[in-house]
């Protein structure tokens, strides 16, 4: 990694950032802004539009032309795949100042940030661009005489809600599978992390996107998300956030066009540790790993952690013991281990969780506090808190910090009794040598994603997706097009 580069990026003036609208900056259509704070330091790193729905309107506008224009959806499969091919080049090429402008927005430590935001948002619109020309349609088994043709169709206008914690990885699970099916897209990032997701939008552009084809609008999701979500010329809506959210969303495409609506909602996954684990201390790590890196703030996090009453104590203090070594900081740091929390809101959120855990009695093995203080950004000691019951609200409600709660179980069935004991199935996992265990728990265990012996890092090849509370539809692999494809049968008499 190329420290005296990152030295030179992290100080550089960030220009105001504008709407992308039909291949153009836009500003907001009321001239509106708002300030984007750093939590590296809390200070004002540049200013944005702040959307409103006119400016919303205008881009769904610009998409539905785009789309009914045919200027991508009609293209060659090799055309579109082409295209999408040189934008991941260009994303690759320019990832070092992409990972240092996110890093600077939403605090990732750039170790993890270089590889789970450019690269990965370069490798996901690869991927699907290598798919584009290997969808095929069906025949059906019909009586001789007739003929079913079963053809895969781009669904039309996608808006697309991506949240601040991996916006380029995230966003990249939206944009590549709906592009390549020849979508066209409305995006909405977060309001705390826009600015790479602007940037990438140029590059698409570069790369020989039409115009029209991706907007991206900034703002308010009361504002832009809602005006998004109620519009009648959007066909398919995907989001990454909060249950709220998503129940608001539901019920704006109830009250429009009933458009389809694909959520992904976090989790409270359950990290499950039993006694005869093949290497404790190797769980210790991936445990703390799983939870501790991004500020925690990540949908799949390992928030939970169940450990067998045998070896409960040892695991815990083995669990503190190498959260405190873990570096805390400048996320511009590369021996940064965990960086900044997004915002002065999401931090007090989860000190307020600790607060709460402390007063009920329960026990702060480590951290538990803010800490740097005075550098003014926003971090906070990486926080493992024992004896906590399946009633706490730190059990059973996503934190998104740092935080970890940790609970005892006797037995296989008290554990997957405590592991389904939440609203939430995003992610879990399980760590044991015992193979029949491994597939038993795999079965029980009521979630999208079962970790064995590991804690993430599932790539492109397998979906991702939740049960539960957590949502509905999948982001990544081939299944991801399921969204953006509709069916059209075409039955004919021969």
């Amino acid at each position: 990694m190329d420290q005296g580069r990152i030295a030179e990026l992290r100080d550089l003036p960030v220009p105001p950032a504008r709407h992308l609208i039909d291949g153009a900056p836009v500003a907001a259509s009321d001239g509106g802004e708002m300030e984007v704070r750093s939590p590296l330091n809390g200070a004002v790193l540049t200013r944005m539009a702040k959307g409103t729905r006119a400016d919303a309107d205008s881009a769904v506008a610009a998409a539905r032309r785009a789309f009914d224009g045919g200027v991508w959806a009609g293209l060659a499969p090799s055309a579109r795949k082409a295209v999408m091919l040189k934008w991941a080049d260009l994303i690759e090429r320019n990832a070092l100042e992409l990972a240092v402008l996110g890093v600077r927005e939403n605090g990732t430590e750039i170790g993890m940030a270089l590889k789970a935001e450019p690269m990965s948002a370069a490798a996901t619109i690869r991927y699907y661009a290598e798919s584009i020309d290997k969808l095929y349609g069906e025949i059906a088994p019909t009586a001789p005489g007739t003929l079913g043709l079963v053809h895969r169709e781009p669904a039309g206008v996608v808006g697309a809600i991506v949240p601040w914690n991996f916006p380029l990885m995230i966003g990249a699970w939206k944009l590549g599978p709906a592009l390549a099916a020849g979508c066209s897209v409305v995006l909405k990032p977060a309001e705390t992390a826009s600015l790479t997701l602007l940037r990438i939008a140029e590059l698409a552009l570069e790369a020989g996107l039409p115009d029209g084809v991706l907007n991206v609008v900034t703002g308010p999701g009361s504002d832009v998300g809602a005006a998004i979500a109620e519009s009648m010329d959007v066909d398919v809506l995907v989001f990454t956030g909060s249950g709220p959210t998503g129940r608001r969303l539901l019920e704006a495409s109830a009250r429009s066009n009933l458009k389809r609506v694909y959520l992904e909602l976090g989790g409270k996954s359950p990290n499950i540790v039993f006694a005869d684990a093949p290497d404790l201390d190797e769980a210790v790590k991936v445990a703390a790993n799983g939870i501790f890196r991004n500020a925690g703030q990540v949908c799949i996090a390992g928030s939970r952690l169940l450990v067998e009453r045998s070896i409960h104590d040892t695991f815990v203090e083995k669990l503190a013991a190498f959260t405190e070594t873990m570096k805390v900081g400048d996320p511009l740091d590369p021996g940064t281990a965990c960086g900044a929390v997004n915002s002065q809101a999401q931090l007090e959120r989860n000190l307020a969780f600790v607060e709460e855990a402390r007063a009920q009695g329960r026990t702060i093995a480590t951290g538990g506090s803010r800490i740097l203080t005075e550098t003014g950004g926003y971090f906070m000691a990486p926080t493992v808190v024992t004896g906590v019951q399946p009633d706490d609200r730190i059990v059973r409600e996503e934190v998104f910090g740092p935080v970890l709660a940790v609970q005892a179980f006797d037995t296989e069935d008290e554990a997957v009794a405590l592991a389904n004991g939440t609203d939430y199935g995003l992610a879990a996992a399980v760590w044991t040598a015992d193979l029949s265990r491994a597939h038993r728990m795999v079965r029980r265990i009521r979630a999208g994603l079962v970790h064995v012996n590991t804690y993430g890092g599932s790539d492109l090849t397998v979906p991702l997706g939740g049960v539960g509370q957590s949502g509905n539809g999948h982001d990544k692999s081939l299944h991801a097009f399921d969204k953006y494809l509709d069916l059209k049968t075409a039955w004919i008499k021969l």
